[in-house]
């Protein structure tokens, strides 16, 4: 589908199901001038396609289609209006908002119903065929596969983490390049996180009413242009030629593998630019509004709004799920992606009758193609249509936005308004959600701030959403956010406000990273980036969002560091499969409950609904009868509470050969308890006030040796015990 260069011209593909003719319009170079109108063959099983010899790459085109105007029915067209080819891969022009681009008269007294006849090409944007890949192109540098359970993502939106970085240079600073630039993989490496979850990079539009205010759609959720990547991010000498836009996102990404990051794309197939039945005519509406869209299956002059955005992408038609999947296909080819975070995938997933499907086609077909069943799926498992929410229901080994984690974990470190099961459910990657089938537990995506919401800082500094600067009266974005202010609305100089903020902050940032699952990392949460309140800043592309580096808390970025470290030195802190209660078989992760007093959680303590500390003990069933308690110990304490808590501890374990061991400090949240091993006669732990602090068994002569011996050992952190052997898993067949 699309156009491509081949055989010696140009080939042309377009689907259009109640099309009665479809044309090409060819253009000069500048995309300025109509030179020629040529028709297309067809329908063919609803595409209509045509070759022009000694055409090629270069040649800037729009198309026109023909067919019935008739609203009441869902369909729209109208030949007056230049359409964008929905798979374009370069965009020419700049979009600007005017009537003309509307198939209907705005303000005509018949509304939608009435037709607009004024020609738009000379405004409408165009495409452009691209070139096809050089043969003798240079090898790519080979992307990094870290194992599913070593992910660690970042959500990161391209243009505001540079856009204030000192270490960017200015001419790089909110593009492609300076997302990959030394400066920013620094950062990325010093953290150590592996994948870099970007949000929408597809060329989108600024809807009408943020245009009006004098404002942008800063996030990108608004897609028009599916395979073209976005030239607000390129550099300004490359933003005015497509082909140069993608080749520095292609360059990019390379320089981003070769520095071991992997990169997934947040993508917007649920809706398009083009909003509700009032909304302009500029691709798909115009091919066919009713094949391309959901319907309202009552009032088909509507559109099925499923995504509160004004339209859905009919995902459930055979033609418009092959769209998606080439749309796919062409990120994780040429443009060398390793995955996707699908934004309301619920909607990938509905059918023709509106029901969600774990099974649909559009899931089939994706989870069987050779290329794009190897990359990372991410679902935000939710959608604005009935029964929308589909947490825990998505297909094979797709990963999903856990906000029940979310609301859980905020719940516990904020405000104890939550039980310690519930806490405990979702640290031990929600079992009551995603253990059934083969699914495993890095199926839930755990994150405690993303894009959508108060940032770490600000949850942890405001009790009320501030989106006045948004221009909605302050209308927009979550009401009933959780966060907590601790005393103070906004900044405040308390020193007992701004010591409980940062204890509650790391306390929330170490169960992120320690928790069974797979973590996911707001870009600034470890900088202590505010947005002053503002929970719904999509529209503020300015210092709002672009995150303050000279103002950076580096202390809080050392801590994040630390604990992704010890994360990634013990695999009973990323174990990618279900814990089990003792007993378990030999080789098995054992995870078990305790109360402060040092007892085995009971049933009575679980529903104490005015007491929220405990503690939880890991360790590895014992092997070939083994009398030891098992191979590696961690003991991680919570205390919640606003004052310090006794806690009884285990006796350390004997090992097989008669070892001597001991508790040592691996993390203290808090950063008040001393590093380094605990007495051998300690039986008791006084756990400071909103902390979690981790424990690790340790043989004392040989972590010495094993510590002596690690270059640049991370502060505060124990050597990491070598894993016990095993097989290496292998990848998911090609």
């Amino acid at each position: 589908m699309g156009a491509h260069a081949r055989d010696g011209g140009v080939n042309f593909a377009v689907f259009s199901q109640h099309a009665t003719r479809v044309q090409v319009c060819l253009f000069d170079a500048a995309g300025t001038r109509e030179l020629r109108r040529l028709d297309l063959h067809g329908p063919h099983d609803g595409v209509w396609s045509g070759f022009l010899p000694g055409a090629g790459p270069g040649l800037v085109y729009g198309l026109r289609a023909h067919g019935p105007y008739a609203p009441w029915a869902g369909h729209r067209f109208n030949p007056h209006k230049l359409l964008l080819d929905p798979c374009a891969s370069e965009v020419l022009g700049r979009f600007e908002w005017a009537d003309e681009h509307h198939g209907y008269q705005r303000g005509h007294p018949d509304g939608a119903a009435s037709f607009d006849t004024r020609d738009n090409a000379a405004t409408a944007l165009k495409a452009r065929v691209p070139a096809p890949p050089a043969a003798d192109e240079r090898p790519r540098p080979q992307p990094p596969r870290p194992a599913a359970a070593d992910v660690v993502l970042y959500e990161v939106h391209v243009k505001g983490f540079t856009m204030r970085h000192p270490g960017v240079p200015e001419a790089l600073r909110g593009t492609w390049l300076g997302l990959s630039h030394p400066a920013s993989v620094a950062h990325f490496r010093r953290l150590g996180v592996t994948t870099l979850s970007l949000l929408p990079v597809q060329q989108h539009l600024d809807e009408f009413g943020l245009a009006q205010r004098g404002l942008v759609n800063h996030w990108g959720y608004n897609t028009l242009a599916f395979n073209a990547a976005d030239p607000r991010y390129a550099t300004a000498a490359a933003r005015a030629d497509p082909a140069a836009v993608n080749a520095e996102f292609r360059r990019m990404v390379d320089e981003l593998h070769a520095a071991g990051l992997e990169v997934v794309l947040d993508v917007v197939y649920n809706h398009t630019a083009e909003g509700s039945e009032l909304g302009p005519t500029l691709s798909f509406r115009g091919l066919d509004h009713a094949a391309w869209y959901r319907l309202d299956p009552v009032d088909a002059s509507r559109c099925e709004n499923l995504t509160g955005c004004g339209n859905t992408l009919n995902v459930a038609h055979p033609r418009v799920a092959q769209f998606v999947l080439d749309s796919l296909r062409h990120w994780a080819g040429p443009m060398g992606v390793d995955g996707f975070r699908f934004d309301l995938a619920p909607v990938l997933g509905r059918g023709a009758h509106g029901g969600y499907d774990p099974q649909a086609a559009f899931f089939t077909a994706l989870l069987q193609d050779p290329l794009l069943a190897r990359k990372r799926l991410i679902a935000e498992p939710w959608d604005l249509g009935h029964a929308g929410y589909q947490l825990g229901r998505f297909p094979g080994r797709w990963l999903e936005w856990n906000d029940k984690f979310r609301d859980t974990v905020r719940r516990y470190w904020l405000d104890q308004c939550v039980g310690r099961g519930e806490f405990a459910r979702r640290f031990t990657a929600s079992s009551d959600v995603f253990h059934h089938g083969q699914r495993l537990p890095l199926a839930s995506v755990n994150f405690v701030a993303a894009h959508d919401g108060f940032t770490l800082a600000d949850l942890t500094s405001h009790t009320r959403k501030h989106n006045e600067a948004n221009g909605e009266g302050n209308r927009d974005g979550r009401d009933d956010e959780l966060s907590a202010n601790f005393g103070a609305e906004g900044p405040s100089d308390d020193p007992a406000v701004g010591q409980t903020r940062r204890r509650v902050r790391r306390a929330l940032l170490a169960t992120l990273l320690l928790a069974q699952g797979t973590p996911m990392l707001g870009a600034g949460d470890e900088l202590g980036h505010t947005q002053h309140g503002n929970n719904n800043a999509y529209c503020q592309d300015n210092v709002t969002t672009w995150l303050d580096w000279e103002r950076a808390d580096e202390d809080l970025v050392d801590f994040v560091a630390r604990v992704i470290a010890l994360r990634r030195s013990d695999n009973a802190l990323h174990h990618a499969r279900w814990f089990h209660p003792p007993p378990a078989a030999p080789g098995e992760r054992v995870l078990a409950w305790y109360a402060p007093e040092g007892h085995v959680m009971r049933v009575e303590d679980w529903h104490e609904a005015t007491r929220h500390a405990f503690a939880c003990h890991i360790d590895a069933a014992p092997v070939g009868g083994s009398a030891n308690g098992g191979e590696c110990h961690l003991w991680l304490g919570f205390n919640p509470g606003p004052a310090p808590l006794a806690f009884s501890l285990p006796a350390p374990p004997v090992l097989a050969a008669g070892a001597p061991t001991a508790w040592a400090l691996a993390l203290d949240s808090a950063g008040v308890l001393p590093a380094g091993p605990l007495p051998p006669q300690a039986t008791t732990l006084e756990l400071p006030a909103h902390a979690l602090v981790v424990l690790r068994c340790a043989t004392p002569v040989a972590d010495a040796a094993a510590t002596a011996a690690a270059p640049a050992p991370v502060a505060g952190l124990l050597a990491a015990s070598s894993p016990s052997p095993s097989l290496t898993p292998t990848p998911p067949p090609r």
